[in-house]
């Protein structure tokens, strides 16, 4: 059983940057590329994390709603 994670397959892109914001990062001895995907990786969670509440936004609200006016199913347990 393998219990790596698979290697994400590269490909190279293109991008046009700021040259000072490059040379500032690279004397810093920051790897451009991670940072990059890093910056990427975050933005595209929170873009989906967005989506979704939007596109639950109805079940939410109505969710919210019960709880509001039935309260919690553990109310009568919890110590606080």
């Amino acid at each position: 059983m393998n219990m790596h994670r698979p290697v994400p397959q590269r490909r190279p892109v293109e991008l046009t940057l700021d040259q000072a914001v490059i040379e500032d990062a690279r004397s810093l001895g920051l790897d451009v590329d991670a940072v990059a995907e890093t910056a990427l990786r975050e933005s595209v969670s929170r873009e989906k994390a967005r989506r979704w509440r939007e596109e639950n936004a109805e079940a939410i609200a109505f969710n919210n709603a019960q709880i509001e006016k039935e309260g919690l199913w553990c109310d009568d347990y919890r110590l606080f």
